[in-house]
């Protein structure tokens, strides 16, 4: 059988106008409608880090500097030894207990079960980074300035080691931070949680000088270290804004639109787009693990306003669509070798290039409005046109007018060199009887044969859905040749479908799958899923002795506590 003639393209959904008001150049030293900040109290332990580092250089390049600290710390530990009593004494043992081996290593454990069951993966590895740091760094400082206990008076609790900076300290500050910031919500909850250690770090601190384990220059430069790496390492590489804790089910992909956000989102797509935001609210989340999506109401030529769809993407995006590419490479081989994106700017542009190639080719999809900056390289917004009262394929009723352009459209995106690579009912809208399809985040330009054969079976088995096979079949064989149909279903089982749509297929009572293979002239071996290459067993060997290295890090972190 032959191939089918060249089809027209389909006729765009009408787009429904909006307002445009005048658009503004950022003058250059004008920060960003969303700029990325560290908050003073960050840049307050990076003063205090940089302080405590000029007083080690100090001590390490002029004696006279070592000698005074000594005096002054020798002097305080004197007046308060001289308050010592047998009931004191064996209080102050008891509030020490908290800067104890045993006690940190409890504190960890009681922090990683969380982090695990709520799968807060950012927050682990920077816990552990963060605490190997501080353990290292204040390990070798001590050696280097190998400053003794203090003199002259009686020592009353274990110690070991050089005393400064104090280790122990050092390391329970580390742990209480990255406790507040990897497993308390951001809000009154951590605030409450600060006076909280800070009360905790004071008593035992005031221990340690009553106990003279460490003078009191030994006890702040601990303290300093152990709060400032761990404080600067969340907010930098696990932003609440974009890494918030939370203990309700969803999915991470979705950034908190607070009322920061919503204005520095008001602000920049009047400026950068020229559109009057009335109204910003998250929509669909459910259906969207890639992007947080929202519905924008802007004002327009009706009284009521128009509405326009936004999808927000981040770093955490970037860094999710890099680890799910991995992963595909390493379930899959060469049919899924992709290269990851370097930057969100980058992530942001495809997709809204592949948007625009959709548009122009006439098919039935998202009139794209543009990108809008919020934070350079760290958070976009990518605008396009709102299909307001449309719903979703398996909610709506669906005829052979419908069936034939979901095929038109897999036909001519075929014509142009494009594959969708998510066709799912959630992305298949139907709208006064016209098909629309929307979320071209996974598209691909000039695909190769195998992802066009496999659009084609995911649209078939979609539209039958809502019908049954032999329809959509027959439908198919108006718009394809017998041996594309052949090819599509040969390329198409199990985990090349978007899962979604497998999980339709199995709720439903019969086997549609195997429906279409049955109506099929003949059948071509089934296209191999697994491809074996140089890179996907070098990726797999990198990811085995990655996690191997974590594991021992943590392990590391867990067991090896010098306290």
């Amino acid at each position: 059988m032959t191939a089918p003639p060249r089809l027209p393209p389909t006729e765009p959904v009408p787009s429904r106008s909006v307002a445009s008001a005048h658009r503004r150049r950022r003058p250059s030293g004008e920060p960003p409608p969303l700029p990325h900040k560290i908050n003073a109290s960050g840049k307050w332990w990076i003063a205090l880090s940089l302080g405590v580092v000029a007083a080690w250089t100090a001590i390490v390049v002029t004696r006279r500097t070592a000698v005074t600290m000594d005096v002054l710390d020798r002097t305080v530990l004197q007046w308060i030894a001289n308050l010592r009593s047998d009931w004191l004494t064996s209080v102050m043992r008891v509030l020490g207990t908290p800067a104890t081996g045993p006690f940190v290593q409890a504190l960890w454990l009681a922090n990683l079960i969380p982090l695990l069951i709520w799968r807060r993966w950012r927050h682990l590895i920077v816990w552990v980074v963060a605490g190997l740091i501080v353990n290292n760094l204040v390990g070798n400082i001590s050696g280097l300035l190998q400053r003794p206990r203090p003199f002259g008076i009686e020592i009353l609790g274990n110690w070991s080691g050089f005393a400064m900076p104090s280790l122990p300290l050092a390391m329970l500050s580390a742990f209480l931070v990255s406790t507040l910031y990897s497993n308390v919500p951001s809000g009154k909850l951590r605030q409450i949680g600060k006076l909280i250690v800070a009360v905790i770090l004071g008593i035992v601190v005031a221990s340690r000088l009553y106990l003279a384990q460490e003078g009191p220059s030994d006890a702040l430069f601990g303290i300093v270290i152990g709060v400032a790496i761990p404080l600067v390492s969340f907010r930098v590489f696990a932003p609440n804004d974009v890494f918030p804790v939370s203990y309700r089910r969803g999915r991470t992909a979705h950034l908190a639109i607070d009322d920061r956000r919503r204005q520095a989102i008001v602000q920049a797509m009047h400026d950068q787009l020229g559109l009057i935001v009335l109204d910003v609210t998250p929509f669909g989340l459910e259906g969207s693990g890639g992007s947080t999506p929202l519905r924008v109401k802007v004002k327009s030529e009706s009284e009521s306003g128009s509405y326009v769809f936004a999808k927000l993407y981040a770093v955490n995006h970037l860094r999710a669509d890099r680890w799910y590419k991995l992963g595909r490479t390493l379930l899959y081989g060469r049919l899924e070798d992709e290269k990851p994106f370097n930057a969100v700017r980058r992530l942001v542009q495809y997709e809204d290039y592949v948007l625009r190639l959709l548009h122009e080719a006439g098919l039935a999809v998202p009139k794209p409005y543009g990108i809008v900056e919020l934070t350079p390289e760290r958070e976009y917004l990518l605008v396009m046109e709102f299909f307001d009262g449309a719903r979703e394929i398996g909610e709506a009723e669906i005829d052979d007018d419908v069936i034939d352009q979901g095929l038109l459209a897999v036909r001519r995106m075929w014509e142009v060199g494009l594959a969708h690579r998510d066709i799912k009912p959630a992305n298949l809208l139907v709208r006064d009887g016209r098909l629309m399809v929307i979320d071209s985040a996974f598209a691909q330009v000039r695909p190769s044969p195998w992802r066009q054969a496999v659009d084609l079976a995911n649209m078939m088995l979609v539209l039958a859905l809502r019908t049954d096979a032999r329809r959509v079949y027959d439908r198919a064989r108006l718009k394809f040749a017998d041996v594309e149909i052949v090819e599509a279903f040969a390329a198409t089982r199990g985990l090349t479908m978007p899962s979604q749509l497998r999980r339709i297929l199995r709720s439903q009572g019969h086997d549609v799958h195997a429906e279409f293979l049955d109506m099929l002239p003949y059948k071509l071996p089934p296209v191999r899923i697994q491809r074996w290459s140089v890179r996907r067993v070098g990726l797999t060997v990198l990811v085995l002795c990655g996690g191997a290295l974590a594991a021992a890090m943590a392990l590391q972190l867990l067991t090896s506590s010098p306290l």
